[in-house]
């Protein structure tokens, strides 16, 4: 739970940094890019358990 917090609180301040930082439409391509690398990463860890599955099956 604590470590939860802290990432909340993380993507907190990095998103008020962005905002200082950056305008608004480099924010959002900035946020949206970010949000597709994590989609491929989670879909890259789901083939992987997949894998894993199937080939228990085989044997």
């Amino acid at each position: 739970m604590v470590t939860m917090q802290f990432a909340l609180s993380l993507t907190t301040a990095l998103r008020m940094a962005e905002s200082v930082f950056f305008g608004g439409g480099q924010q959002t391509a900035r946020r949206n890019a970010w949000d597709a690398v994590c989609e491929n990463r989670r879909q890259a860890r789901d083939r992987q358990e997949t894998e894993r599955v199937l080939s228990r099956a085989v044997r």
